[in-house]
């Protein structure tokens, strides 16, 4: 389980997260969702121990991400949005340390490592120098280190980056059966379809702040939308996007010199 009171993150004069409350339950998928800046990746970062709150209190299956932090980490699995890996290092070392990391070792972690190399088709990959990866295939090892000891919580930043649609399907579907036996799952992203389609539910948040939660339905009834998206739209204050369109073009259109006009290529009538 998951559960924030209050939770409040400043950087300076900056609020990143303002007086947060969240819960999620075993079994869910809660989808985080917010513009950019809006205190989703602050607040997973506190939520996995990378850093902690100005006020207010986080717990993670019962530990206090402050008070018992290696708890906390024996307990969770997370994809950054932006993860760094050890470059130097082979896909299957880096598996390996990360599984002994987890208690496991020996020809359990060599099986185990394969196994989930395989499952993302990059198993052929598996003594290949992370340097050499594409950022697709380095996503997927990222997925595959959140992924060993079965952790009873995932943390899910912009997971679906980069990665194949294939590979895709597959993390979705996994996501779907590992809330089914009861892990805890929050899903941050800015693909408001796949929220949409694998989140149970949604809890949007702006400045920090969270402004509405619930089903996609509910959310956008409440904002008087036909859509999430539109909801989204609303809720955080962006502008209508046919009208940003319309903006772009003619911003492009004015930013074309005169020379390579249609009318100054005809030369004088």
């Amino acid at each position: 389980m998951i559960e924030t009171r209050g939770l409040t993150r400043h950087f300076g004069a900056t609020k990143a997260v303002e007086d947060l409350d969240l819960r999620v339950e075993p079994g869910e998928i809660l989808g985080l969702l917010g513009p950019n800046g809006a205190g989703k990746t602050t607040t997973v970062k506190i939520l996995t121990c990378m850093i902690k709150p100005t006020s207010g209190s986080a717990s993670i299956a019962g530990f206090d991400v402050e008070e018992d932090p290696l708890e906390v980490k024996r307990r969770i699995g997370y994809v950054p949005e932006a993860g760094a890996l050890y470059e130097t290092l082979t896909a299957g070392e880096y598996l390996t340390m990360i599984a002994n990391l987890r208690g496991i070792d020996g020809e359990h972690a060599n099986r185990k490592v394969n196994e989930l190399l395989d499952l993302f088709d990059v198993l052929d990959a598996r003594d290949r120098r992370l340097v050499g990866h594409s950022k697709g295939m380095r996503q997927k090892v990222l997925i595959s280190a959140a992924l060993l000891g079965n952790p009873e919580v995932l943390f899910l930043d912009e997971p679906l980056s980069g990665i194949d649609a294939n590979a895709a399907l597959v993390v979705k579907q996994l996501l779907r059966e590992l809330a089914a036996k009861g892990r805890t799952i929050l899903f941050c992203s800015h693909i408001l379809e796949v929220v949409e389609r694998i989140c149970t539910r949604i809890v949007i948040v702006n400045d920090g702040r969270k402004i509405i939660e619930g089903v996609p339905d509910h959310i956008a009834a409440e904002a008087g939308a036909k859509s999430l998206e539109e909801a989204f739209a609303r809720l955080t204050g962006v502008r209508d996007a046919a009208e940003v369109t319309r903006d772009l073009l003619r911003a492009l259109e004015d930013s074309v010199p005169a020379a390579n006009t249609p009318e100054s290529a005809e030369g004088p009538a």
